[in-house]
């Protein structure tokens, strides 16, 4: 069962959607009571790519050509056309940052919308894109976890100095301060035994792509486990990618121990709208 013992929160994911009609299918969600809706990020997608974020594929799931927006900039027109709905990254590459940038970027969107974010990060999958951006892929997990600690001191913390591996900086103010405080939670994404133990240590939440409950129910185990070996007491919330057409889909999703989970069977972009309207109508007794 999932942390609150009721039904999941119900987002929308618009990862596999034409961002053409991302502002018209948003506003329709805020209207009709979804919980969230999360856009994907890259910074750049270079001609030769290879890997896989799912385990076990090479074939990158997306071409070069995807169109790709700054997520930021993105949730920002986002929030000034919707009253409600939180506003979220699945997921931001914030590696490939200066924590200065990904810090403001964050705490401008939720400043402008009344504290609705929810920061998505992970460690990223696509090499060629760190190579592009002259970093080394190799170590994109630990400038990672310097980026996050900066940038959870910057957004709680009156001055701010680091002197780290990847970073180094003289005392710094940051002002203003995110509305969400200590700042808006965080989810960490990735299926690995690195992702699921940062998640652990450093996140508020755990976010995963599409998934089953089987699946889901397996990676909260693993991270009941890894809660349990560094004395974490405070649940890990878990977000993940997934279909429900009925509650009864939604009570097996909370047996598995989802706490939200993002629609991501909203059909061709023709038909998403009018797919959104029917889940809203099925799903009416978790969306309030």
């Amino acid at each position: 069962m999932n942390r609150s013992g009721g039904l999941p929160k119900v987002g929308v994911s618009l990862g596999a959607l034409s961002p053409r009609v991302w502002p018209q299918l948003v506003r329709a969600a805020d209207a009709l009571g979804f919980e969230s809706v999360w856009i994907p990020e890259h910074l750049v997608l270079p001609v030769a790519m290879a890997g896989s974020p799912r385990p076990g594929e090479t074939h990158p799931p997306i071409p070069p050509t995807t169109p790709v927006f700054d997520a930021w900039a993105y949730l920002a027109y986002l929030a000034g056309l919707t009253e409600h709905i939180r506003l979220g990254t699945f997921v931001y590459n914030l590696g490939l940052r200066h924590p200065f940038v990904a810090a403001r970027a964050v705490q401008t969107v939720d400043a402008v919308s009344g504290g609705r974010v929810e920061v998505g990060v992970g460690a990223g999958w696509l090499a060629a894109e760190w190579e592009a951006a002259g970093l080394d892929f190799s170590s994109r997990g630990a400038r990672l976890d310097e980026a996050l600690t900066i940038c959870r001191r910057l957004w709680s913390e009156p001055v701010v100095e680091h002197r780290g591996r990847f970073y180094a900086f003289a005392p710094v103010a940051f002002e203003p301060k995110p509305v969400q405080q200590p700042h808006p939670p965080i989810h960490i994404g990735g299926v690995s035994e690195a992702a699921l133990r940062r998640a652990v240590t450093v996140g508020d939440g755990w976010i995963g792509m599409l998934s089953t409950p089987n699946e889901v129910a397996g990676y909260v185990g693993r991270l009941k486990k890894l809660s349990d070996e560094a004395g974490r007491t405070q649940p890990v919330q878990v977000t993940a990618g997934g279909s429900a057409a009925s509650v009864a889909d939604l009570e097996r999703w909370a047996e598995a121990g989802l706490d939200r989970l993002l629609l991501s069977d909203l059909g061709s972009t023709s038909v998403a709208l009018s797919t959104l309207n029917a889940r809203a109508e099925q799903l009416a007794e978790a969306l309030g």
